[in-house]
């Protein structure tokens, strides 16, 4: 029977199950995995590492599936895996028939490499088996891995020179030792591997079998105590589907790394902003289509992207920086701005395209209580239906749902990163101070809408898909839930989701969708609270900076 897990995973304690003496061994013998005598092919597995295992067998099916779906966390030369069949009463004949077992699933997959030009992608069987007889019957306690070489090709590198890896789950009962009473479960690794391949200790197979094992070690025991992803990744846009255009977008724009012009690392930022890039393509595809469908990515011809929705009044990055942004958007044929208070360095460098979709001007939130004094440039910025971007904007990332707000805009996407209000620094007590968002609770009772105030504070903060980090433990966490209160305040349906960009604030708040109710409501607040950042005077427009903006008066 399985007991209450304890505060802190049990340590990864693994043996050489080898027959290698120079590494530590197990204290009790686990039986070798044999072939069936109805096998007509010869099979020879060979262990390489065992640990103990801290968790019941009923747990093994679901661990292994993260192993079977997700390859991706084990090498960093996988993108991901696709899967074919999933079968439980086909098995192919490929899958070793071993004694004592018998097959009871198997999972057609096709591995696809991170860099298809270097590696080629692989169809693998996964098979899982379970017990024949005894009390664990029909338990699956094993999962073997047959990959598919297509005659005269070898196997790609990212993959172990083997033409079998089984992953087992030995119940205490079947392990012996000299004292019965310390018979412990245990994970062990086998292999078939191809004919010369090393298995010694320092050979690149039992390393990468040694860290297979320390996978399913943590997988076990996140099973064993409801582990919570630390982030949520992927709830807008389907992985599959943003991986599959990004890849595109990668080699179309990752020359820029060779040729950047600034002092910070081109590696972060450029695959940073295709990442971003190609988000918000998917994104408006998604947002603006008659129907939503995004299926036919995968199917693009040499036109890409140039026919997919898009918004009306163009997007417009706030606080742009090194425009790199609205340099990738405008490539892809993408009207918009990016404005920043100075140009940079790479500005100058970019097509004559994207140099005219970056401005330089300062944003002063407060002009929007009176529109008539805006000029005519600066309301070419502001098309009705402009989307809004906020990437890592800093001083101007509350006032993006704000700014929304008043303006009419289609939406906006915030990915925060240094915390602060509208004319201040971030802080627990100056957030407590600064809005009252519990009238909130009239205005969503008229609207038939639960009111946040009314809400549970864990389901809130479990709805912004923060995942472990959703705590009131730091003050990026506290800032984060600040941000979504004040956006579902003024009137946006909050969504979240976790970008898959080289950056740790990756994070991001979309506002797409605006809440039932009178929209006057909604303005009025955004326009109390600019008010009262232009009655305490604390905001101060900053001067646009450099030779551009001589050159723009």
């Amino acid at each position: 029977m399985a007991t209450a897990p304890s505060v802190q995973r049990p340590r990864f304690n693994p043996s050489n199950s080898s027959g290698v003496n120079d590494v530590h061994r197990l204290h009790y013998h686990v039986p070798s995995l044999r072939n069936s005598d109805s096998n007509p092919l010869h099979f020879r597995f060979q262990s390489l590492v065992s640990c103990p295992a801290d968790v019941p067998l009923e747990l093994f099916e679901a661990a292994v599936s993260q192993l079977i779906h997700h390859p991706e966390y084990n090498s960093t030369l996988i993108l991901r895996s696709e899967t074919i069949s999933d079968s439980d009463t086909t098995i192919p004949t490929s899958a070793p028939c071993l004694e004592g077992y018998h097959a009871v699933r198997n999972v057609h997959r096709k591995l696809l490499p991170r860099r298809p030009g270097r590696d080629s992608g692989l169809e693998q069987h996964c098979t899982l088996y379970a017990f024949e007889t005894g009390e664990f019957a029909g338990l699956p306690s094993m999962l073997v891995l047959t990959p598919l070489v297509p005659e005269g090709e070898s196997l790609p590198y990212y993959h172990p020179t083997v033409s079998h890896l089984a992953f087992r789950f030995i119940p205490s009962s079947i392990t012996t030792t000299s004292d019965s009473a310390s018979a412990q479960s245990a994970l062990r690794i086998e292999v078939i591997p191809l004919p010369g391949t090393p298995t010694d200790p320092n050979s690149r197979l039992y390393r990468t079998a040694l860290a297979l094992l320390d996978t399913l070690h943590r997988y076990l025991w996140g099973a064993f105590t409801h582990y919570q992803k630390r982030v949520q990744h992927d709830v807008l846009i389907p992985r599959e589907i943003y991986q599959d255009v990004y890849l595109k977008m990668r080699e179309r724009h990752k020359g820029i790394v060779n040729t950047w012009r600034e002092t910070t690392d081109p590696l972060k930022h450029v695959f940073e902003d295709i990442g971003i890039a190609t988000f918000l393509m998917l994104f408006w595809k998604d947002m603006f289509a008659a129907s939503a469908d995004l299926a036919d990515v995968k199917e693009l011809d040499d036109s890409r992207w140039t026919s997919w929705p898009r918004p009306s009044g163009g997007f417009l990055d706030l606080g742009c920086g090194n425009g790199l942004l609205t340099h990738i958007l405008s490539s892809e044929g993408y009207s918009g701005y990016g404005i920043d208070l100075r140009a940079r360095t790479s500005w100058a460098h970019y097509p004559d395209s994207s140099q005219a979709a970056l401005k330089v001007h300062a944003l002063d939130p407060t002009q929007f209580l009176s529109p008539d004094s805006i000029n005519d440039e600066e309301k070419s910025l502001w098309e009705p239906g402009v989307f809004l971007i906020g990437n890592h904007a800093d001083e101007l990332t509350p006032w993006l749902p704000v700014l929304a707000t008043l303006t009419g805009a289609s939406g906006y996407l915030s990915i925060p990163c240094c915390a602060w209000m509208f004319d201040e620094r971030f802080t627990r007590s100056s957030a407590a101070s600064a809005l009252d968002f519990s009238d909130n609770e009239s205005l969503d009772a008229a609207a038939g809408v639960m009111s946040s105030e009314a809400e549970d504070e864990a389901v809130f903060i479990s709805s912004l898909g923060m995942g472990a980090e959703g705590t009131h433990k730091s003050q990026y966490s506290t800032y984060r839930i600040w941000l979504a209160r004040l956006s579902r305040w003024l009137g946006w349906k909050i969504e979240c989701d976790t970008l898959r960009i080289p950056s740790t604030r990756n994070w991001a708040i979309v506002g797409r969708e605006r809440l039932p109710g009178d929209q006057r409501i909604y303005v009025d607040r955004a326009r109390r609270i600019v008010e009262d950042v232009a009655r305490r005077g604390t905001f101060k427009a900053r001067t646009p900076e450099g030779k551009a903006h001589d050159r723009a008066s």
